[in-house]
């Protein structure tokens, strides 16, 4: 063997076992059977469920002031397992819920270790669910402090509001789904629906709450073992506080203001008939154009979109006209500009909070006078004129023929 090869093979073997000790892998000498993981945690105002009244009634008693009941959902290891290793599946749900009440995160999550065997782990925690009247009650610094400081829980997992219980949403009626899961997998759906806001990690939250900066969540609702992403939750900055919930229709004018969505519908009314026009959302961009006259401050957003008529009732398979084109454009126009005054309306009249960045572009377009007002902007914010143009383009029509 030549020189120069026996060189080159020595300098591979010697790369190869420098290399060995930095190969990821499972170091740990805890097995995953022995851990509790959870993956789903709710935050509710102080409800004992019946088992921790029967133990405390029993004698299960600590000073604590009863704030806030902590939920983790953990995952049935034993039944994954079974379903992984392509057993018959059994009756068991593949998680459990466990429940404390009390005042300190801390503490109650050190509390399940006195009646679970094994130690809980949040190294996989998708999902936090944070109830509507504790929000309102404590700020998202007071709520979240623990888990932003917590190294154990990975700052990927997403923020969500509920209205009503956070506890039911960790529900679920079908055996097979792992209600955590669920609710971090619809947040993959943005691309079919407006009503689904661009998801809010904690590492997200985390430069919001120290920038006082206002901002919106996707709120939650349950019923019956199921969810639904239903609206949003105004964050007024300064308090870090729940300001207001938003429905389904104020959410989707915010989507539309912000230009953040991926994908979704307009429905509209044919003037004469009132049949449905619906049209499909391919793209959407906005642009907030910020305005200084003296001490003048107002905005204008630029709105516009490309999409598909996907499904009208009116034509009977008759070729498709310019003319009913442009009425299509024209009533989808008329939508979207009733959603975002809808919007703008709530924000701006009854919650007073700017969550849709108005200041920033304020602060980027207009730096001096944001220096100014900065101090005294969610005061001022009711009161600034944001006037709206709205550009919907119909480019596709599927397979429908056309004139």
């Amino acid at each position: 063997m030549p020189i120069r090869h026996k060189v080159k093979r020595s300098l591979l073997i010697a790369l190869c076992v420098i290399a060995l000790p930095f190969q990821t892998g499972c170091w740990s000498k805890d097995e995953i059977e022995d851990q509790s993981i959870y993956v789903g945690m709710g935050l509710d105002p102080a409800s004992e469920t019946e088992l921790e009244k029967e133990l405390r009634s029993k004698g299960s008693d600590y000073l604590k002031r009863k704030l806030l009941t902590y939920t983790l959902q953990i995952i049935n290891v034993q039944t994954e397992s079974q379903h992984s290793g392509g057993q018959s599946p059994t009756s068991q749900k593949p998680y459990y819920n466990i429940s404390e009440t009390g005042d300190s995160m801390f503490q109650l999550i050190r509390e399940f270790s006195t009646r679970m065997e094994r130690p809980v782990i949040g190294h996989h925690l998708k999902v936090i669910v944070i109830n509507e009247k504790l929000s309102r009650k404590y700020s998202m610094n007071e709520l979240l402090d623990f888990f932003l400081r917590d190294n154990d829980i990975r700052p990927s997992c997403l923020v969500l509001i509920s209205k009503g219980s956070a506890r039911s949403t960790l529900i679920a009626k079908d055996k097979s789904i792992i209600p955590s899961f669920r609710l971090s997998g619809l947040v993959d759906n943005r691309y079919r629906s407006l009503n689904i806001l661009e998801p809010m990690s904690l590492s997200k939250l985390e430069g919001k709450i120290h920038g006082e900066q206002s901002y919106l969540l996707q709120n939650v609702i349950a019923a019956d073992g199921e969810v639904k992403f239903s609206g949003g939750a105004v964050i007024k900055g300064k308090t870090q506080k729940l300001q207001g919930l938003l429905n389904e229709e104020e959410t989707i004018g915010c989507v539309w203001l912000t230009g953040k969505g991926e994908g979704g519908l307009v429905k509209s009314y044919h003037e004469d008939n009132h049949q449905p026009i619906v049209y499909e959302v391919k793209s959407m961009k906005s642009k907030i154009d910020a305005k200084v006259a003296g001490d003048e401050i107002s905005f204008h957003v630029s709105i516009k979109s490309k999409g598909r008529l996907i499904e009208e009732w009116l034509n009977n398979n008759e070729p498709i006209d310019p003319a009913f084109k442009k009425q299509a454009e024209v009533g989808s126009q008329k939508e979207v500009r009733r959603l975002t005054n809808m919007a703008l309306k709530k924000l701006q009249k009854q919650y007073g909070t700017d969550v849709l960045g108005f200041g920033k572009q304020l602060s980027i377009q207009h730096p001096r006078k944001w220096e100014k007002i900065k101090d005294r902007w969610e005061e001022m914010f009711p009161d600034i004129p944001i006037t709206v143009s709205i550009d919907m383009e119909i480019t596709e029509y599927g397979a429908k023929i056309t004139r």
